[in-house]
């Protein structure tokens, strides 16, 4: 079930809200990477995402030490892990515990509502992403409540003409579906998911219905 879709603006909010609100027993799910190894080039997860995604365009951005990013985003899965959230590119299946996972989008789409490429939302114009998130919204509103876990939802904000006020939606929509990626790892594990990397080279957890 659904209960929170807000769209914090900082990631001190963020984990004031995880703080606030995640339980013993949880699961955080990172679109970024959060585990980097490799001081330059492509990190295993990156290659992999390529090798297995390219051709429906959804091959993920490399990530390496010598990038603007990786000391922000390698601190958020710090940060998680001092409150108790464990990496979990293995997981038991339904075991309670803290844990969190790196996620792509872009990947867990394609699989989850079999897509022949991904939904072009992210460049254009407001004309050309507007319809583009808007199937995004259908596909979600009509398949995750019928998908096991089931999503428990009635209905997701209207998408706006405004640029900003788009992007904002566009934030929330991803959110939820890598929250979606997190339960869906929880629940099935590795029966009905596939991990593009591991512990130690980094990882992308990518639901696989069809496994």
């Amino acid at each position: 079930m659904l209960r929170d879709l807000r769209r914090e603006s900082s990631i001190d909010e963020i984990f004031a809200w995880i703080d606030a609100q995640a339980p013993d027993s949880a699961i955080v799910a990172v679109d970024a990477p959060t585990l980097i190894p490799n001081q330059t080039g492509m990190r295993l997860p990156d290659r992999l995402a390529h090798k297995h995604f390219g051709r429906y365009h959804a091959g993920c951005y490399p990530a390496n030490l010598g990038l603007p990013f990786a000391d922000r985003t390698i601190g958020v899965g710090l940060s998680l892990e001092a409150r108790g959230f464990e990496h979990a590119p293995t997981i038991e299946a339904q075991r309670p515990g803290r844990y969190q996972i790196e996620v792509f989008p872009h990947p867990a789409m394609i699989h989850l509502f079999q897509l022949n490429q991904i939904l072009k939302y992210k460049k254009g114009t407001i004309a050309q992403r507007k319809p583009e998130l808007e199937k995004l919204r259908q596909l979600i509103l009509e398949r995750l409540p019928e998908m096991e876990p089931r999503l428990k939802l009635e209905t997701l904000p209207e998408l706006p003409n405004k640029g900003t006020e788009l992007k904002a939606i566009e934030d929330q929509i991803d959110s939820l579906i890598c929250a979606y990626v997190a339960a869906y790892w929880w629940y099935w594990g590795s029966e009905k998911n596939l991990v593009l990397g591991d512990r130690a080279s980094g990882y992308i957890v990518v639901p696989s219905p069809l496994v």
